[in-house]
């Protein structure tokens, strides 16, 4: 079998060529695709426990912790205690993360919007469909759940 045959080959690079966009446009402001997701996932009045973060967007806590660290450098969070449990972390946005949070929502929408306008909605329905599939086999593969949602708009 030919690699442009495999099914994993085809996701991957649109994964790769959707990642470079995004960064692409991401650079253009100053932050990362990753951290806007990280932005993406936290609420924007009430914050986000630091420990709902990562599951959300299926990165490692150590991974996170680091990327959190850099944000609050750059000015997009700042951490304090939870009111209700005082040993866990809420993470909030600055002004300037919620900024940058809205710029990352209105990329992936704008995208969204076009690849809409390119492509009728039964096929797009197709689609949903034939990943919601590849999910199941993934999960059955893998023994694991992976079909968290990497963000939620």
């Amino acid at each position: 079998m030919k690699r442009e045959e495999t099914v994993d080959f085809h996701i991957k690079s649109a994964w790769h060529a959707i990642s470079r966009m995004y960064n692409q446009h991401a650079a253009e402001e100053g932050f990362t695709t990753a951290i806007g997701f990280v932005l993406i996932n936290i609420n924007s009045k009430e914050g986000t426990p630091a420990t709902k973060i990562a599951p959300k967007i299926g990165l490692e806590t150590r991974s996170l912790t680091r990327m959190l660290k850099t944000m609050e450098e750059k000015g997009l969070v700042y951490k304090k205690p939870d009111l209700v449990d005082k040993r866990s972390v809420r993470i909030y946005l600055t002004e300037e993360g919620k900024r940058k949070k809205e710029i990352s929502v209105k990329t992936i929408k704008e995208f969204n919007e076009q690849i809409r306008q390119v492509i009728p909605e039964k096929d797009l329905e197709s689609f949903f469909a034939t990943f919601e599939k590849i999910q199941m086999v993934i999960d059955q593969f893998s023994g694991i759940e992976v079909n968290k949602p990497i963000y939620e708009l």
